[in-house]
């Protein structure tokens, strides 16, 4: 207490406490204006953080954008390449018929046949020819394995053959033939396969070992 709160008493000293009060709450609402004009952020921060973000926006919706472009190029691609696949399946069916005509009769009849049945024969011949030629063009493509390896993924195994002249699983006979459009397969092949066949070089030589 000061000599002169001693000298006026205590409303001096009440006083006195009030007005140090007043300053003190005065001190910290200046301190903190202050601290809130000092966290108050840059508009040149903002503008360039929202820039930012709109590029991101943007380099992802480009993305989106040229990924959706290329599975539609894909789609379209595919829809020209495989729309005619039904009817493929269908006209291979024709195909079918006319080669199973055309194996009906025996060779040794053929070759004595007359005027009337060969003509009949060679017609039956050529529109199956032109069936093929056709279904070609259309990317259609006839698969025949004889003599390669057994692949699952193209041909369908009928029947084994005991063959001990070729390696085993290779294509020895075709039942049916297969055929693709572009890249798929459109029927499997259906064919025999060899079983049995000779033994690998080092399966050899570990035997003679």
């Amino acid at each position: 207490m000061t000599d002169e709160t001693k000298k006026n008493g205590p409303d001096a000293a009440f006083a006195e406490h009030e007005a140090e009060a007043a300053a003190s709450a005065f001190d910290g609402a200046a301190e903190e204006n202050a601290a809130e004009v000092e966290v108050e952020p840059d508009p040149l921060d903002l503008l360039r953080a929202e820039n930012s973000e709109l590029r991101d926006r943007f380099m992802r919706l480009a993305a989106e954008m040229d990924n959706l472009r290329r599975r539609t190029e894909r789609d379209v691609k595919d829809a020209k390449s495989y729309a005619v696949s039904g009817f493929a399946r269908d006209m291979l069916a024709v195909s079918d018929n006319l080669r199973r005509a055309l194996d009906a009769v025996p060779a040794d009849q053929r070759a004595g046949a007359d005027a009337t049945l060969t003509t009949l024969l060679e017609g039956v011949e050529l529109t199956e020819r032109g069936m093929l030629s056709t279904l070609e063009r259309h990317g259609v493509k006839k698969i025949d394995p004889e003599g390669e390896k057994f692949d699952p993924n193209f041909h369908q195994a009928m029947f084994e053959i005991p063959n001990p002249a070729v390696p085993n699983n290779t294509v020895v006979q075709v039942v049916q033939a297969g055929f693709t459009i572009g890249d798929r397969v459109l029927r499997p092949a259906m064919v025999g396969v060899a079983k049995g066949g000779p033994k690998t070089e080092a399966a050899a030589g570990n035997g003679d070992a």
